[in-house]
């Protein structure tokens, strides 16, 4: 089988992700296409074919680009590769759909809204009776603090990657963060701050929200926002708990739930309903969430995958180089092969 596919957002550490891993997927070749507005986009040198698209903050005509590039690539799937662009894809979703031969791989946007907004995700756990780390709006602050004490998380409801994320100690601290977020453009949450362990867990949820295909667990050390180190095993309470919060939602396709333990239970404290910057850690393990997402909503294939191997993994920086003659003909908006990895690690 050869599909072609488009994945948006190639300088982003999700879309590498995906990349990555639809390169991993045994028994099946895709062609991918690499989406970015920028020509330092490192993914956009990677693939088969590499196109520059107008900012999503352009919703118009970065809607009209997407479909303009799945025609012309007869794209059979569409991978969102950031944030930003998930709820404006998800929300054009029909029009995409309707007026090319694509697949857009994100869940609904509805569920997605919620997931989104972590004060919506932290009330949507409370309701289901899903054991999630308390919150507070800024204006219920003095008695968050009179209950929880410090320190605590302070961070954006609409935030990713610990952009803007903050352990403030005391009074100031909070009134710090809570400025930096709010100059940022960003809404504030308060959260309990949880000392334990850090977990990431991929869910897959099939097309028609039945059941999850797949789940892996992630202990993780973080730097800078991202996994460094992973230790993938078992840790079958933190699965359960993570497929128990992905069926709840009701959104197909790929779901991260990130959780610490307290005690020997997994705490949820976000939610994120996309493909992970970590997804090549799990394809290599055996859990290839965009090659299971594609052959459900796609293919049309019923998967299930309940064991995977336990891995150590240690991240670490590597380079594409760019001639700069082939940099000014990116410049101008003509992206051509010639980029290169050397093997010198």
């Amino acid at each position: 089988m050869n599909a072609s596919v488009l994945v948006t957002a190639a300088g982003s550490i999700i879309a590498q992700g995906i990349i990555k891993s639809l390169r991993l997927a045994g028994g099946r070749r895709y062609t991918i296409i690499a989406a970015d507005m920028s020509p330092l986009a490192a993914g956009l040198y990677r693939c088969e074919k590499g196109v520059l698209i107008p900012p999503v903050s352009s919703t118009p005509e970065y809607i009209e680009s997407i479909i303009k590039v799945c025609n012309d690539n007869d794209v059979r799937a569409i991978f969102c590769g950031s944030d930003d662009e998930l709820l404006v894809l998800a929300n054009a979703k029909e029009e995409i759909e309707c007026r090319t031969d694509a697949k857009l791989l994100t869940g609904p946007a509805g569920a997605l809204s919620i997931a989104r907004d972590k004060w919506t995700a932290y009330e949507f756990c409370k309701t289901n009776g899903l054991r999630c780390a308390p919150s507070s709006l800024p204006e219920n602050r003095e008695e968050f603090v009179k209950e929880f004490g410090y320190p605590l998380v302070v961070k954006p409801r609409e935030g990713y990657g610990s952009v803007h994320f903050y352990i403030a100690k005391n009074s100031e601290g909070v009134d710090a963060a809570l400025a930096a977020i709010e100059k940022a453009g960003w809404r504030p949450l308060l959260q309990k701050y949880l000392p334990g362990e850090e977990f990431t867990t991929g869910v897959t949820i099939d097309k028609d929200l039945r059941y999850a295909m797949s789940s892996i667990s992630i202990r993780k050390i973080i730097k800078h926002g991202q996994t460094y180190k992973a230790f993938i095993d078992d840790y079958h309470s933190i699965r359960r708990s993570a497929e128990e919060v992905a069926l709840k939602l009701g959104a197909s396709g790929p779901i991260n739930v990130q959780t610490r333990l307290e005690g020997d239970s997994p705490v949820v404290f976000e939610i994120n309903p996309r493909f992970s910057a970590t997804c090549p850690m799990r394809a290599t393990a055996g859990v290839n969430e965009p090659d299971i997402v594609f052959r459900n909503a796609v293919l049309g294939e019923e998967i299930k995958i309940d064991s995977y191997e336990r891995l150590v993994c240690m991240r670490y920086w590597n380079e594409v180089y760019l001639p700069y003659s082939l940099y000014e003909k990116a410049s101008q908006g003509k992206i051509e092969k010639g980029a290169f990895v050397p093997d010198y690690f």
